[in-house]
């Protein structure tokens, strides 16, 4: 029983973890590392992170650098920026690549805000989802007589209040990010 408590937690957790991680890559008006760490560039037949290619660091507020320790790698580089979908024209001038992020009009904040709303509910079904499946297999073991009924009735209160305690945490974060979106 405590192994499907532990592994119901750790399921949850990850739904929270993926969200922090789909917000950090949001193209938020401001230059973030994070943006890249979808990219792959094809080096040597291999595709591999930028982050493991060249230095990556934030210059000003809203200029990215990527100085890669390859210089014959730049085009390359530029060419796997150009053909994702972060929509930022990348600046090579033959050393460095800078990307430019825009400011954000209010228009597209409110669709920044709107994806982030999607993004937070999507990580919700996800616990809901691995609470659904945790009571199936705490019913199944009470069907299998491994369990009570009452060993049941207290495992289906134990994984809710995960489930509360976890979407909570979603909207939680969901919020902030939502705050530091319009204050940009």
């Amino acid at each position: 029983m405590e192994t499907l408590f532990a592994n119901t937690k750790e399921k949850m957790q990850k739904s929270v973890k993926a969200l922090e991680t789909e917000y950090a890559q949001l193209k938020a008006g401001r230059a973030n590392p994070a943006v890249l760490d979808k990219i792959r560039v094809d080096y040597y037949g291999t595709p591999t992170p930028i982050n493991q290619m060249a230095a990556v660091s934030v210059t000003e507020a809203l200029i990215l650098t990527i100085q890669p320790w390859d210089k014959t790698t730049i085009a390359a580089i530029e060419k796997a920026i150009q053909s994702s979908d972060i929509g930022i024209n990348p600046q090579n001038d033959g050393v460095v690549i800078r990307l430019i992020f825009p400011k954000l009009t209010e228009e597209s904040r409110k669709s920044l805000c709107k994806e982030i709303r999607n993004t937070a509910e999507q990580a919700k079904v996800a616990v809901r989802n691995t609470r659904r499946d945790a009571i199936d297999k705490a019913k199944k073991m009470e069907k299998a007589s491994e369990i009570t009924e009452d060993d049941l009735k207290n495992a289906e209160k134990k994984i809710q209040d995960y489930t509360d305690k976890y979407t909570k945490e979603i909207e939680t974060i969901s919020e902030a990010k939502e705050k530091e979106i319009m204050s940009i």
